[in-house]
């Protein structure tokens, strides 16, 4: 649609005239902005000359299309304090770095799905020994992460799980630590990421 775009901006000139010999284009049954999204979908059948008023049009439906309802990413961190959480705890990222469609809510540290589709989550961690953290959605356990208590007692590892799953909207997705006294290093190292593939 952008390429369309694009086209019909290059050709700009004058008023909008979609009526070529060969075709007859009836503008009583037709509105201006049926004509301009004929345009999109069909711009070989004659010379296409926009005035600014109707690019403007064509720009606005152009933004107004399903494609930018469909931006769906966020990814947090964890930056200022480390955590140590309870068993069933959601895990609280504190650091907003990306959320487009607004899905993610720091408060509670949930993403709920704004757009249905196919998303891809991956979450990462820092943490000392037995730590199990699942990626739950809607409280069903989609992917976990662990440090086995075998590992040395006093030192962190850093683990991560990627997950695809199909989401609907308004469906919720988290990190929820799994037992008592779960750790998580802060200053960037463990965060959670999601996008909507398609």
């Amino acid at each position: 649609m952008l390429l369309a775009l694009l086209f019909a901006s290059t050709l700009a000139i004058g008023v909008l005239s979609l009526k070529p010999s060969s075709i007859d284009v009836q503008t009583d049954k037709r509105t201006e902005s049926d004509l301009i999204k004929s345009l999109i979908f069909d711009n070989t059948k004659g010379t296409i000359t926009l005035d600014s008023s109707a690019l403007k049009l064509l720009m606005e439906l152009s933004s107004n299309s399903s494609n930018t309802l469909r931006q769906v990413s966020f990814s947090v961190a964890l930056r200022s304090k480390e955590l140590r959480l309870g068993a069933g705890q959601t895990v609280k990222y504190d650091a907003v770095l990306t959320n487009d469609g607004n899905g993610y809510d720091d408060r509670t540290g949930v993403f709920t799905c704004p757009v249905a589709g196919t998303y891809m989550f991956v979450v990462d961690s820092l943490s000392f020994p037995g730590i199990w953290l699942h990626v739950k959605v809607n409280k069903k356990t989609v992917g976990s992460l662990h440090v086995s208590s075998g590992h040395n007692a006093n030192s962190t590892s850093q683990i991560s799980r990627t997950v695809i799953v199909k989401l609907k909207s308004g469906d919720h997705v988290k990190i929820e630590n799994g037992v008592k006294n779960g750790y998580i290093h802060p200053y960037l190292y463990s965060g959670f990421t999601g996008v909507l593939i398609y």
